[in-house]
């Protein structure tokens, strides 16, 4: 049987200070990624970090996959009409009932507009305002925590970034010391 792997998506102005304790982790855990970018273009992080991705969205092969995290987003609305990558997400979820979708900052916007988030707990850093404006968020299950966990859908707000890397370490069950992102 063939390793899973993590899928880290890409987007222009995605946050890479969200992904670092993540990707730490995952390394710690030997627990290979592969990025997946929107294009295969090079990609420009919200801290002018270019990145040029393993594959993309349309070329990613969904059954190596045994998560997906997602980094949040300088200007999430960039990505409101992007379809493909909706769809990208909707097909991941429909494909493997136990993939573990990890979402921080502003990316759960991108959970919740493919459907994921209807029936789960979450937190995103959007305000509520922002939230009913897009109509696909459902208040009910908004959970003003840092981290939230419901089954296999981890999120949180861009704060929470190690507490966050810390939980989808734990949630694919790895082998980490979490000394390493707290001052002793």
């Amino acid at each position: 049987m063939k390793t899973k792997i993590t899928g880290v998506i890409l987007y222009p102005l995605f946050s890479e200070y969200e992904l670092t304790v993540a990707l730490s982790i995952l390394k710690q855990g030997d627990h290979p990624i592969q990025t997946i970018g929107i294009t295969s273009e090079p990609i420009i992080g919200e801290s002018d970090l270019t990145c040029i991705s393993d594959t993309t969205i349309y070329d990613v092969d969904i059954n190596t996959l045994d998560s997906l995290l997602f980094p949040g987003c300088m200007d999430i609305s960039t990505l409101y009409d992007n379809e493909d990558l909706i769809d990208f997400i909707h097909r991941c979820s429909l494909n493997n009932k136990d993939l573990v979708i990890a979402s921080i900052s502003s990316s759960p916007y991108l959970l919740a507009k493919a459907g994921l988030l209807k029936d789960r707990k979450y937190t995103i850093g959007m305000y509520e305002e922002q939230r009913k404006e897009t109509g696909f968020f459902n208040e009910e299950n908004y959970c003003n925590d840092l981290v939230v966990q419901d089954g296999n859908i981890l999120t949180a707000r861009g704060r929470g970034f190690i507490e966050f890397g810390e939980r989808f370490g734990q949630l694919l069950k790895l082998n980490f010391d979490s000394n390493w992102y707290h001052s002793v």
